[in-house]
């Protein structure tokens, strides 16, 4: 089968000199052993910089993440910088993970800026997320960007841009940035040649700073003091999180930390796992094992660039389970709120954030104590734009989202699960104090606002027809939407595209008060939540599920929990969900 002319068009163009030799030998090779459609599939489109950079497989192609995808990106970021910030010096911090090709990718950002005449503040060694968010502000800097792919399989690479508020760039930053890029059509505008002289590296004095801030989140010092053995197991499953996750530990005062050794070296082959992903439990079964030999309290585990934290606890029966993002973002929540109802620290000013495909016990929660609750799209970003309108007028406590992403306070702008791992590891202390695991914490949570069941069902559909049947399933959902859904009627859809909510029982319809989203929710009658999304950064579409049970007594827990995953299984199976 021979290449599609157009396809075979820009092949031929990275096989010019213009691309460097070790690129076009690869391209080569493809070509001479005849992989038409790996090179169809790494040509026919451009990698798309979305509105929060880039992501993709590693590899020679337009579609593909290397230093030309990645240097038309930075070139089309530095010139939105130079526009937006005329007649002064222009600031860029720059982090990265344990990937392959990271510390490479983010050498080759920090030249092509500093050939721009951008001041380039670039860490040493690789480095958690959230402290690259941390050191946007802490520098001064009007923009930053960390080069990584968050937990996708180790094919996979990714450049996040930031601006000067620390949080990934938000509208209209993110389509004009997009606009810039997308001018960049030969890579002949690319300004590679690096500037030394304009490149500042910076290591453990940043860490310090940041970890002093980590360290003023503690809500009770004295039950750490009195559970400073509390048996922790952590493991960074071969990323950044071993550069400051210990040492976030060490701060609030805990001194018996058992890291996963065979998970502890940065690796961007993640040798031990399929999927560097605290999602999932084969990730987490060294942490899992090396628990229960030492019979320890907590397990804590890290992705990648330490921006998302897995959970494990153990249950009445002393077996190790792991707690979903759901269930670790609605404890924390409790525990921080009711810390510091208890302490008389809530003031009236005070919020807390949620995405819309979250659970709605966050908002439960807040509610109970009288704090004032907000939702946003999905995406952190949205959370920290939030913080940044209502600085000065209201105070962040805390936010987050089902996909294991949390952020107490608001030094850094971004998901961070250094500070979450201390502060869950501080949760565990004071239940172990007052004799409870985090387990009956979590049933008698349950027992108060009702148990809350969550569930997600990522379909990937790669390639170019995998987009287009993504696209077909929305539009579906859209022109044909459910009259039931497991003998539920559906009550309300909310659309976040159009940012309409209609009420089918009235036909009232109001607005959803959100920037336009690909997002599509139906609302059962009994309260069960549905929400259809495809990713803005994989060739994924996700269906979250939510559904919500009264919980008479702890007792009952773990029956009504199993009653909750049926409702869910059900729901799946009417809407033929594979």
């Amino acid at each position: 089968m021979a290449l599609a002319p157009d396809i075979q068009q820009k092949v031929n163009a990275w096989l010019t000199p213009a691309y460097d030799a070790d690129t076009q030998a690869a391209i080569r090779a493809q070509l001479d052993a005849g992989q038409d459609d790996a090179l169809t599939d790494a040509f026919y489109r451009t990698l798309e910089f979305g509105t929060g950079g880039l992501r993709g497989v590693m590899g020679p192609g337009s579609n593909r993440m290397n230093r030309y995808t990645l240097g038309m990106a930075t070139q089309g970021l530095c010139n939105y910088l130079l526009q937006s910030f005329p007649d002064q010096e222009i600031k860029v911090a720059i982090a990265h993970d344990s990937r392959n090709n990271s510390p490479e990718f983010a050498r080759i950002a920090a030249g092509i800026f500093s050939a721009n005449g951008i001041t380039v503040y670039l860490f040493d060694s690789l480095r958690p997320t959230p402290e690259l968010s941390f050191a946007i502000r802490q520098l001064g800097c009007q923009s930053g960007c960390v080069i990584t792919a968050s937990h996708n399989p180790k094919e996979y690479n990714g450049y996040k841009v930031y601006w000067n508020d620390g949080a990934q760039v938000v509208a209209p930053h993110d389509a004009n940035i997009i606009k810039e890029v997308n001018k960049i059509t030969d890579i002949g505008a690319v300004k590679f040649a690096a500037v030394d002289t304009l490149i500042h590296l910076i290591g453990h004095d940043l860490d310090d700073q940041y970890l002093t801030e980590v360290q003023k989140l503690s809500v009770d010092p004295a039950a750490i003091k009195r559970q400073h053995d509390l048996k922790i197991v952590y493991t960074p499953l071969h990323g950044s999180g071993i550069t400051l996750v210990p040492g976030a530990l060490q701060r609030f005062g805990f001194d018996n930390v058992h890291i996963v050794q065979a998970q502890a070296t940065p690796d961007g082959n993640f040798p031990t796992v399929q999927s560097p992903n605290p999602e999932e439990k084969s990730a987490m079964q060294m942490a899992l094992d090396l628990a229960k030999e030492l019979d320890a309290d907590i397990v804590l585990a890290t992705d990648p660039d330490a921006d998302r934290v897995g959970l494990g606890v153990k249950n009445d029966k002393g077996e190790w389970v792991l707690l979903n993002g759901n269930q670790t973002a609605a404890l924390l929540t409790n525990y921080l709120l009711g810390a510091r109802h208890r302490a008389k620290k809530l003031a009236p000013n005070d919020f807390m954030v949620y995405t819309i495909v979250t659970s709605d016990i966050l908002g439960d929660i807040a509610r109970h104590y009288h704090v004032k609750s907000y939702n946003t799209l999905t995406g952190f970003k949205y959370i920290a734009g939030l913080i940044r309108d209502l600085a000065g007028e209201e105070n962040y406590l805390c936010g987050g989202e089902e996909s294991y992403g949390y952020l107490i306070g608001d030094f850094v702008r971004d998901k961070d699960a250094v500070s979450a791992c201390a502060l869950a590891a501080e949760m565990a202390a004071v239940a172990k104090g007052q004799g409870r695991t985090l387990y009956e914490e979590l049933a008698q949570m349950y027992a108060q606002f009702g148990l809350y069941q969550e569930d997600l069902i990522s379909l990937t559909k790669k390639g170019q027809r995998g987009a287009e049947e993504i696209q077909e399933m929305m539009a579906g959902l859209r022109q044909r939407p459910p009259a039931t859904i497991a003998g539920q009627p559906v009550v309300e859809i909310r659309d976040y595209q159009t940012g309409q909510i209609r009420d089918l029982r009235t036909g009232v319809a109001t607005e959803t008060g959100m920037e336009s989203s690909n997002v599509l929710q139906f609302i059962l009658e009994d309260g069960s939540k549905i929400s259809a999304r495809p990713s803005g950064t994989e060739p994924k579409i996700k269906f979250y599920f939510s559904v919500r049970h009264p919980l008479k007594s702890v007792v009952d827990f773990e029956l009504t929990q199993r009653q909750a995953k049926e409702k869910i299984q059900a729901i799946i199976d009417d809407m033929q969900l594979k």
